[in-house]
């Protein structure tokens, strides 16, 4: 298997990782049809812990 003769510099992997990292979209969320709070898609509400119509999770206790 080859192997690389020199070491990649710090610039030239952060320029490539740079294209990535820069490229990658916030994730979805959606309104808990439950509580109305903004929540992930395809998991639980963290504040009312509901999951397509029933109780999963305990809530989180608010301060």
């Amino acid at each position: 298997m080859a192997n690389p003769k020199r070491k990649h510099s710090k610039a030239r992997t952060r320029k490539r990782r740079s294209q990535y990292y820069g490229s990658l979209d916030k994730p979805e969320t959606m309104e808990c049809p439950n509580c109305g709070n903004m929540k992930l898609r395809h998991r639980a509400c963290p504040s009312c812990g509901h999951y397509r119509g029933r109780q999963v999770i305990e809530a989180e206790e608010s301060l």
